[in-house]
């Protein structure tokens, strides 16, 4: 039986979004036509969405007027859900720093920030490295760099794989602290403990009675930050190539049905 507290839904079926990529452009606003689709899609369905920012980064994307993503979304599960909120309530979290330990995380970090030191990269801005309540987000780039500047970087990583590298390489020097390393977004990957990526959204609703689990994520591949998530049998999940395609697809699949 699902929630009482959705008793307005006529779908009874619960739809998660990714943020980058799937709603909004990185670090932009959603457009109008996204905030649209997304009000028309709560009166049917319940919605949420699961980013690995933090909510500050979120709400900044996906707020309108004023208004905070806490009240617009039923389910908001930032950094995969170590953070979370039903229908703006915050539900229990999870910290990093708590699991890895401080010794063992000043190595983890120390180690990060010299292999940034000597990694070629054609600029560097900064905030390197971005210290989470559930992760860490690590930026070769630095987290300060303007949105064209993201964009060069993003380009210039599928040439030169300095992600994949510098996670291969976390992999082998740290593989014996339980951390997952997982690419997503522009300019940077996060790292979090194993079982603490999307999927830990799902730990919140599971139980909730839901008839079906949707999730929409453009980072579906092995090795992309939606993949466990978007593969997990709880969830149907749908690969999305941009915020444009994510409306179509609800759409056409969707909100036509209920109309």
């Amino acid at each position: 039986m699902v929630s009482s507290v959705f008793s307005d839904r006529p779908n009874k079926k619960l739809l998660l979004f990714d943020v980058d990529y799937t709603l909004t452009i990185p670090r932009q606003l959603a457009t109008p036509e996204m905030i649209e689709v997304l009000r028309a899609l709560r009166k049917k369905f319940v919605i949420g969405f699961v980013s690995g920012s933090n909510l500050a980064k979120t709400n900044e994307q996906l707020s309108v007027n004023g208004s905070n993503v806490i009240d617009d979304f039923d389910y908001a599960f930032s950094e995969n859900g170590l953070t979370a909120y039903k229908m703006g309530k915050a539900l229990e979290s999870q910290s990093f720093i708590k699991y890895v330990g401080e010794d063992r995380y000043k190595l983890l970090v120390n180690f990060i920030l010299h292999y940034l030191a000597d990694m070629d990269v054609p600029i560097k801005r900064g905030t390197f490295v971005e210290f989470r309540n559930g992760m860490i987000n690590v930026s070769p780039l630095g987290r300060n760099a303007s949105a064209a500047e993201r964009n060069d970087f993003e380009a210039y990583d599928k040439i030169h794989s300095l992600r994949a590298t510098f996670v291969k390489v976390l992999q082998e020097k740290f593989a014996d602290y339980g951390l997952t390393f997982s690419i997503g977004g522009q300019i940077s990957f996060d790292v979090f403990p194993n079982g603490w990526d999307k999927t830990y959204a799902l730990k919140h609703v599971e139980d909730e009675g839901f008839e079906e689990i949707h999730f929409f994520g453009d980072r579906t591949s092995e090795g992309g930050n939606d993949y466990e998530i978007y593969s997990d049998p709880r969830t149907i999940g749908h690969s999305v190539t941009s915020p444009e395609d994510t409306i179509r697809l609800l759409k056409e699949s969707f909100l036509a049905q209920c109309s």
